[in-house]
Formats: structure tokens, C-alpha cells, sequence
């Protein structure tokens, strides 16, 4: 059996258990009155687990997921966590794919980008007035770049309604939706644990896919700084 480690936790009630194998595993406290849920971490995979009185585990496997992130935005000023893990400027930008309407639905992926620099901004839904003018004033920095560039505009709102925002905004850059399977925001740490939509965001990938610069907004409902943003892509071009 693995290492495994976690944290316990119930309401307030909080317990940590660390044991060599799943057989050793015991409640640092009495027994709960009821069932509990816990994740846990074994060899870089997640798993849930019943405690039920008597203290013993039953474990079902989840798949490979990671820890979220504190401590990086906020939301009106409410601390938010993160999940997924941190995309480092330098590395390979991690694999995707995100759809959008056109004549139906289509799937555009990392390798779709390849051989141009892109500029990947992520809102959290373009029915918001930050994240239409943010959208709004991408489409326009980029307008003299032409096709130099990849530029994409990624949120969780359909494709059908990224369609319609576009048309009634005039706005040409491409919009993609992470709605199908959230891969786009848990590979790039940029998914809202608690809301479960994107947090705003800017990257900037050279033409081989790795992350030329990046931006975490701090608080969600303010702006990116598009200066650096266009900076990045410009240097690139």
C-alpha cells in the first residue's frame, strides 16, 4: 500500500491522519456520530472516503486531481481559491481543448495554435460589464496585429451566447467556451473553486506553446493590465 496523507474534515472539526498503509489509518479523535467525507491524496491521485463510527476508510478513487490555491484573488474583496495548478512563465503551455459555435460546435485545442504567438484572455462570463469591455478592448489592441497572432477570449459561457455577444459587440476575436469538461481551467489554475467559472486572466504563449507571460488578476472585477499584455504578444511578433 502507498503513503497516504490527508486532512479530515467535518464542519469545523478538522482532523490529520498519516499513515503508511490504508489498514493504519485511525481517527485521531473519537469516532464520529455520522458519516464524514474525505479527500485525500494517495501517489498523486485523489480519492474520497467514507468515515463512518467505527473509524475505518472506505476509499473510491476520483482520478488525478490537485489542491486548490489560496491566497492569489479575491472576489469583491472575498478571498477565493483556486484550483489547478500554477502555469509557470518559461514552461510548455499545458494541453486543452475549448469549443466555440460555428456552423455547430468545434473544438479548438493547444496545437491549433502552434506556429503563431497567442494571447489566451479568460474571463469568467462575458455577460458581465469587466468582462465585455476587457473582451472588447483585446479585440481592438490585436486588430493591427492581423494574422501574426492567435488571440482567443476563454470563459464557461455557452458557445451559442459567446456567438451572440460577438455579433452584437462587433467584436472578431475568437471566443472558445470551457463549459464540456472545465480541462481548460484546471490545466491553467484558473478555475473559481467556490463559483466554478474562470477567474480573469491573461496569457501569452510564443509559437512554440510555452508561456511567454501570464496575468492572475488579483481581484476579480477589476481589469487586466493590457499594456504588458500587448507588450508580451508584440515582442513575440
Amino acid at each position: 500500500m502507498p503513503l497516504i496523507k490527508g486532512i479530515l474534515s467535518r464542519e469545523s472539526d478538522v482532523r490529520v491522519f498519516d499513515g503508511p498503509e490504508v489498514q493504519d489509518l485511525k481517527l485521531q479523535s473519537p469516532p464520529f456520530t455520522q458519516t464524514a467525507c474525505v479527500s485525500i491524496i494517495v501517489d498523486g491521485n485523489s480519492w474520497s472516503t467514507e468515515v463512518r463510527r467505527t473509524g475505518q476508510p472506505h476509499l473510491h478513487h476520483l482520478g488525478d486531481q490537485t489542491m486548490g490555491r489560496s491566497g492569489i484573488i479575491t472576489f469583491k474583496g472575498n478571498p477565493m481559491t483556486l484550483e489547478g495548478d500554477d502555469v509557470a512563465i518559461g514552461t510548455a503551455a499545458p494541453e486543452f481543448t475549448v469549443h466555440y459555435a460555428d456552423a455547430g460546435i468545434q473544438a479548438l485545442s493547444l496545437s491549433d495554435l502552434a506556429g503563431k504567438p497567442s494571447i489566451i484572455s479568460v474571463v469568467p462570463s462575458l455577460d458581465t460589464p469587466v468582462c465585455a469591455i476587457q473582451t472588447k478592448k483585446f479585440n481592438e489592441e490585436i486588430a493591427g496585429l492581423g494574422d501574426k497572432i492567435n488571440a482567443i477570449t476563454v470563459s464557461r459561457d455557452l458557445p451559442f451566447a459567446q456567438a451572440r455577444f460577438c455579433g452584437a459587440e462587433g467584436v472578431t476575436m475568437r471566443t472558445a467556451s470551457d463549459y464540456q469538461s472545465h480541462q481548460f481551467g484546471t490545466a491553467f489554475g484558473v478555475t473559481i473553486e467556490e463559483l466554478k467559472l474562470l477567474t480573469r486572466a491573461v496569457f501569452v504563449l510564443d509559437s512554440e506553446g510555452k508561456v511567454a507571460y501570464k496575468e492572475i488578476v488579483p481581484e476579480v472585477t477589476e481589469e487586466p493590465d493590457y499594456a504588458a499584455a500587448m507588450a508580451a504578444l508584440r515582442m513575440l511578433t
